[in-house]
This record gives C-alpha cells, structure tokens and sequence, in this order.
C-alpha cells in the first residue's frame, strides 16, 4: 500500500493529474465575478450584486490557500529545469502576495459591508480593478509554466528524467 502513496506517475505526480490549476482557476473566476458583481452593482445602483460579491470573495480567500498548498507541493515535484526557474519563482512570489492581497480586501470589504451594505466607495472598486491586474498577470505565468515549459506534461517529466534539460 505505501508504494502506490509514495510512487509517481507520469506527471511526477502521486496523483492522476495536478490539482493545483482546478482550484486555482475556481479562485480565478470568482474573483474576477466578484469585481464585475461590485463594478455593476456601483454603477447600475443595483446593491444586491454587493451580497453575490462579498460571498466570492470570502469563498476565493479560503480556496487561494488551498491553490497556493497543492501550487507548491506540485512546484516541488515538478522537478523545474534551469529555464523555467525564473517564471516559477515569479509565480510562487506573486501567488503567496496574492493570499495577502486577496485576504486583505476581502477584510476592507467585510467592513465597508458592516458599515454599509447598499454603498462601494470608489476606492474600494479601485483597488479591486487593479487585483483583477495582479490576477491576470499571475494567469499569465501559470500559462507560460504549462504551455511554454510544460512542467508536469509528460514529455517534459522524461525529458527531465533522461537528462535531456538541464
């Protein structure tokens, strides 16, 4: 039993395949659902979009931990060549000061909700246009992991295997 928990597959993986993108593309989605829900809410006046809003973004600042856990424990079986290590490393900063981020609007918008749930300072929309920036430069770095560098696809994982990328 225990060789079938600590042996890879294919991927480098102890499981079918990495877990690290669903969970992170379902923190993705609701963030980027919870700035449209509060940017039309602000500028339709329809406030009950605040409520469907502030509920994304207190369910995507517990998922981004749970991205962030699997994101490093497949960083670290993926065995990354010289060539990627820059992008890794930029993604891993980035995705750790993103949980900060994420958690430290997601507290400013708990208190604006306390205070006043039908109103958005436009300061606040500010800031989360420019998350949806931070969110979609990290999105960037991610899709140049695996469809610039491959890492946990097959092909790279032998490669890496073999020798053949140092």
């Amino acid at each position: 039993m225990l060789k079938y928990l600590t042996s890879l597959n294919d991927h480098n993986l102890p499981y079918p395949d990495t877990i690290h993108p669903i969970v992170v593309h379902f923190v993705i989605a609701m963030i980027l659902f919870a700035v449209f829900c509060d940017l039309i809410g602000f500028l339709t006046g329809k406030t009950n979009l605040f409520e469907v809003s502030w509920w994304n973004m207190f369910v995507a600042t517990i998922a981004i931990f749970v991205a962030i856990i699997f994101g490093q424990f497949e960083a670290g079986l993926s065995q990354p060549y010289d060539l990627v290590k820059s992008v890794l490393n930029y993604h891993t900063l980035i995705g750790w000061s993103l949980s900060g981020i994420i958690a430290t609007i997601t507290a400013w918008r708990y208190v604006l909700r306390t205070r006043d749930p039908q109103r958005l300072p436009i300061h606040y929309i500010a800031a989360a246009l420019g998350l949806t920036l931070i969110v979609g430069f990290q999105v960037y770095l991610g899709d140049q992991l695996v469809w610039v560098y491959g890492l946990h696809t097959v092909p790279v994982v032998e490669a890496v295997k073999d020798g053949l990328l140092p």
